[in-house]
């Protein structure tokens, strides 16, 4: 993969010799599916253009990366956990307790979800609504909660083709997945007047309600899908009735086997994600492990380099690729310098 000239200011960053042989000399990195691409691209920049060894960088998902993150501090943990997410209060906490107590979080820039299918299939024009009733386990009817009767997109919205739900969407390990939940299910229960009537019938336990709106139907037109999104790419491939959820950069890159649908009549893309108006997005981040700065050589240079203007402005490489450049990176490139743990503050 060839990339632009990076310029001298940024090279400078990075291109500091590496330190006194330690037991590993390469940063190792886990996590998000999503945020793979991305780092991937840095880390090969950056070993190529630096001092520094190539990094290694590894899917499976933002909890899985945040888990591993969080097992300790030493030469046999990683380093930075890449996440769609942010990191939660009780990820925190397993980390503190397993003596990672110093978390450096980089936001990277912004990404879509994005809701695609076969490119010669039939077109969508979705609302959360739409998600909502068609992959919710139970619905409310007539003050009781009954079994989800949809399984054609034709009897969710009357507008839509006579198709069969075949839904393939994140597994819950997955950063999106949490997205999906919130963004798309829980609104969707929320615009159809699901939630009020779920609260009326378990007596007003919002917690309980909220939990009923995001419960997935497990008869099969909803399948999780664990690996990353080349894995719901395949899925769609073998069924043509299937719709998958995906990241915007990884279906920008694969235009020529899926069409996107619309959310809320806007559709996804790097710009209508910069004017926030496309409602199904998320911003993107890794965490390091502040103990390893100076232990791994390229850590913190890696770090630097990734939020560049020249790597992750709105000019940059990552930009091509779909991230949507943080109007904040001055602020993010800042607090990298200075080594900012979270809480510091």
């Amino acid at each position: 993969m060839s990339f632009m000239k990076l310029t001298a200011s940024t090279l400078a960053i990075a291109a500091v010799s590496a330190t006194a042989a330690v037991a590993r000399d390469n940063v190792q990195i886990a996590g998000s599916s999503t945020v793979l691409p991305y780092a991937s691209i840095v880390a090969e920049a950056f070993g190529e253009n630096t001092d520094f060894p190539t990094p290694v960088v590894e899917s499976g998902g933002s909890s899985a990366g945040l888990k591993a993150f969080c097992e300790g501090v030493g030469e046999n943990t990683i380093d930075i956990a890449n996440a769609s997410r942010a990191i939660k209060s009780s990820e925190v906490e397993t980390c503190a307790a397993n003596g990672v107590t110093d978390i450096i979080q980089v936001r990277i820039g912004y990404d879509g979800i994005v809701f695609a299918s076969d490119i010669n299939g039939n077109s969508f024009e979705f609302t959360p609504s739409d998600w909502y009733l068609a992959l919710a386990a139970e619905l409310p009817v007539d003050g009781a909660m009954v079994a989800n009767p949809n399984t054609n997109w034709a009897e969710v919205n009357e507008k839509f083709a006579d198709q069969p739900i075949q839904a393939f969407i994140p597994g819950t390990k997955h950063g999106t997945r949490e997205v999906f939940d919130e963004k798309v299910i829980l609104q969707g229960c929320e615009d159809t007047g699901a939630m009020a009537a779920i609260l009326e019938i378990n007596g007003g336990d919002e917690d309980a309600a909220e939990e009923a709106c995001m419960t997935i139907r497990g008869d099969g037109l909803s399948v999780d899908i664990d690996g990353d999104y080349t894995e719901t790419l395949a899925r769609i491939a073998a069924d043509t009735n299937g719709i998958g959820v995906f990241g915007l950069a990884f279906y920008e890159n694969n235009t020529d086997k899926l069409q996107v649908a619309t959310m809320n009549g806007v559709v996804p893309s790097t710009a209508s994600i910069a004017a926030a108006e496309y409602p199904v997005s998320r911003p993107l981040y890794f965490y390091i492990k502040a103990a390893h700065i100076g232990a791994i050589p390229g850590l913190k240079e890696y770090a630097q380099f990734f939020v560049s203007d020249e790597l992750a402005g709105p000019d940059g490489p990552l930009a091509a690729y779909g991230l949507v450049s943080d109007p904040e990176l001055a602020a993010t490139q800042a607090m990298v310098a200075n080594e900012e743990t979270m809480g510091s503050n």
